[in-house]
């Protein structure tokens, strides 16, 4: 990818994909559903293709026409051959929970990436369900089948292993109840309670009534995804005499967290609350550019916006002060080190920051110079640097940025339409 900076100015309105959390739920939960789900605005991009293969895999019927994805689901089948997770984590997490209570054997495996990534925390709970979990890491052979309930405290707050637990409890005996040291996403309960579940949540605790009962289908338009807002909401920020507007986004508490923090730097965001679908909330966002000052953040903001620190750190070389991250530690397992490999492409462009075990320090603003960069096979990374490049004096390269399409495959085409020199190339 080559970004032609400085871009002068960004404009006009954008309808974002669907949400990367919502779809991959919507898909399962209309997949463990008998009846047939009508699923508008599932976000088509490599981590979903992932979760949609897989799900053929077990016997599920899925039909993508134009805007909408029609699922019929039910009694999952035992699959042939191994399930391709591709990239993604929350595909291969997620699906743990489901097969889980399942009476059948899966082999799940991913890319290198994704067999680096731990999946522990996921497995461990279910085997104290009464599932059979070859590993710890991919690949993995998971039978299923018999599941009880459970009681579990999650050392580390994690909506993914939240979202797994979950659906394995929704195929076991008796009560399950999960505890977290803080908050998480809450798609996942505010999902199934919308298709009539028993759930009772109570700050940092959610638990789960299995029911006698089939699940409910799924009929849902899925929201455009906050987390791929964040990289326009950064741009209009960044770059001088810009006013994007952004349509239908998600805006679920535990995912605004970039938002509020934005704000009270003094970035001028307006939302306008619209609409309501599957329990989750959805505005238009109005975005100016503005001059930000610096912040620190640290505890439970942290978790409201860990997918967005990417975008985030490149927002931090642009504002006046000193921008502290703590408690960031979890940024290390993503999918790519988060904060050495980012800061280290960072260096390139000659920003200066001091790294800590769980975050760093950047005294801003500074100037962007134009590099030739490394996505690390990260595509929130490939995007961010894709932003640091607009606001760079020059051409900056990114290699490796296929990898975008990973969650936003639309992205290098938006952003030309809004006015940015960008280009795949």
């Amino acid at each position: 990818m080559n970004v032609k900076g400085p871009t002068t100015q960004l404009s006009g309105e954008v309808q974002l994909p669907g949400d990367k959390s919502i779809s991959h739920r919507a898909l399962l939960h209309a997949a463990l559903s008998p009846e047939e789900s009508r699923l508008r605005n599932i976000l088509r991009a490599g981590v979903t293709t992932s979760m949609i293969n897989c799900l053929r895999e077990l016997g599920v019927e899925i039909i993508e026409a134009n805007d909408d994805v029609i699922v019929r689901g039910g009694k999952w089948i035992q699959p042939n051959k191994p399930l391709n997770c591709g990239n993604s984590a929350t595909t291969m997490r997620l699906l743990m929970g489901a097969l889980a209570g399942q009476p059948i054997t899966a082999e799940l495996t991913g890319t290198k990436g994704l067999q680096s990534r731990p999946m522990g925390r996921v497995a461990r709970p279910l085997r104290n369900m009464g599932a059979s979990i070859s590993s710890d890491n991919a690949p993995l052979v998971i039978s299923g089948g018999n599941l009880h309930g459970i009681v579990h405290h999650q050392a580390v707050a994690s909506a993914q292993v939240k979202a797994a637990l979950l659906l394995a409890a929704l195929q076991a005996t008796g009560e399950s109840t999960i505890h977290q040291p803080g908050p998480s996403r809450d798609h996942s309960e505010r999902m199934l309670r919308d298709l009539g579940v028993k759930l009772q949540t109570e700050k940092h605790k959610v638990t789960i009534q299995p029911s006698d009962k089939s699940l409910a289908a799924t009929k849902i338009s899925v929201p455009g995804d906050c987390s791929s807002a964040a990289f326009l909401i950064a741009s209009a920020v960044l770059v001088p005499e810009s006013k994007l507007t952004l349509r239908d986004v998600g805006i679920n508490p535990t995912r605004t967290g970039i938002i509020d923090v934005l704000t009270n730097m003094g970035a001028d965001i307006s939302i306008i609350a619209n609409s309501k679908s599957g329990g989750e909330p959805i505005a238009d966002i109005i975005v100016k550019h503005t001059n930000l000052k610096s912040v620190t953040i640290e505890g439970e903001t942290v978790v409201r916006m860990i997918d967005e620190f990417p975008i985030f750190t490149i927002i931090a070389t642009q504002s006046e002060g000193i921008t502290v991250v703590k408690d960031a530690a979890e940024l290390r397992i993503k999918e790519s080190d988060r904060i050495s490999s980012l800061l280290g492409e960072l260096r390139k462009m000659g920003v200066e920051f001091i790294e800590h075990t769980d975050g760093y320090t950047i005294v801003g603003p500074q100037v962007l110079n134009p590099a030739q960069l490394e996505s690390h096979g990260d595509h929130r990374m490939a995007m961010s640097l894709a932003i640091a490049g607009m606001i760079a004096q020059g051409c900056t390269k990114i290699m490796n940025s296929e990898v975008i399409d990973e969650s936003f495959p639309e992205f290098t085409k938006i952003f030309s339409q809004l006015g940015a020199n960008i280009a795949r190339k």
